[in-house]
């Protein structure tokens, strides 16, 4: 008991248990200070007096109490986003002005947005990462706008810009060790010097009229062929037509002569008779005369007024017989001459 309370520094204890005591205690802090936590979108960074040792996952992590050795957290999971231009108000147009390759002159401002993929080079290799992702953005876009024309970079041609920029600079990234990932590069405005905007603007109106009046002629033109085309279609769809038709009535017409023609062979008179009646019967269908027998009368015959009246359907007379004599169309009265 009397050891106990010498220890604790009781009356008569000596000095040296004291001290002992409080160097324990001092000792428990500092070796639990190298206690630490890296969180999820972490990554820590070890070092031992002053030079890289390790790289730590999120987690409960201990080093060794400074100063042996010494931890810094970086977050590698958030996005950055760099500005080359100018932002908001201010503009920089030592960073803007950019040669174009068809030695125009464009003022360009567009930003870079990367995450850190290497905590370890991200801290060491490069003394000032942000700066360093800034000079290679600038770098990689003058080199891929002095590739390019203005028109392509005012119209259609941002987003290839914009993708050949980002790979140029990973590429350099890369090269110098910096544990950068380039995840985008946006181009956010693209003019040219405010000197001249205004007859670039003109020039720009007159090449869309120009663009439109070859558009409304290359629509007059195809609008044109197409029907040219398909007149050419319907006349050769015509033509044809008429050629099956011709064909197919010449066919028609020797198969009905060489039927006529074999039975003019078995019985030639009676074929020449009914030849000669039906011809008759086609010639007088569509005359408007009246036949009258005159044998035997003396007086004169009245006709009545309907018999000469035009006729739209001709009543066809009734096939005769191989002994019939020629058949007449119209109305036949006997006993009175024409």
């Amino acid at each position: 008991m009397r050891r106990f309370r010498g220890l604790l520094g009781g009356p008569g204890a000596p000095r040296s248990g004291v001290a002992v005591i409080v160097a324990a205690v001092a000792f428990g802090i500092w070796a639990l200070s190298g206690l630490y936590v890296v969180q999820s979108n972490e990554q820590a960074v070890v070092t031992t007096f002053g030079r890289y040792t390790r790289s730590e996952s999120p987690g409960l992590r201990y080093h060794l109490p400074s100063p042996i050795e010494a931890v810094e957290k970086v977050a590698v999971t958030s996005l950055n986003r760099t500005d080359i231009g100018g932002s908001g108000s201010t503009d920089a147009p030592e960073q803007s002005l950019m040669l174009t390759g068809d030695e125009n002159i464009v003022d360009l401002d567009f930003s870079v947005t990367w995450r850190v993929s290497d905590a370890a080079a991200y801290l060491f290799t490069v003394r000032d990462p942000n700066d360093g992702v800034q000079a290679a953005a600038e770098s990689a876009m003058r080199e891929v706008i002095g590739k390019t024309t203005l028109g392509s970079i005012m119209t259609s041609g941002r987003g290839q810009v914009q993708i050949e920029t980002a790979e140029l600079m990973q590429k350099t990234l890369d090269r110098w060790g910096a544990g950068v990932t380039v995840v985008e590069v946006q181009i956010r405005s693209a003019n040219p010097p405010a000197e001249v905007i205004d007859a670039f603007r003109q020039v720009a109106n007159a090449q869309q009229d120009a663009e439109s009046k070859v558009n409304e002629a290359n629509t007059y033109k195809n609008r044109v062929v197409n029907e040219a085309k398909g007149d050419a279609s319907a006349i050769t769809q015509s033509a044809e037509g008429y050629r099956e038709q011709a064909v197919r009535e010449a066919k028609g017409e020797a198969a009905r002569f060489n039927q006529i023609y074999a039975e003019y062979r078995r019985a030639p008179a009676v074929t020449r008779q009914r030849l000669y009646i039906e011809t008759m019967q086609r010639v007088l269908a569509k005359s408007n005369k009246v036949v009258v027998d005159g044998k035997g009368t003396s007086a004169p015959i009245i006709l009545p007024p309907d018999v000469f009246k035009p006729r739209n359907t001709p009543v066809a007379a009734p096939p005769p017989s191989a002994s019939d004599g020629p058949a007449a169309s119209g109305s036949v009265i006997p006993g009175a001459a024409r």
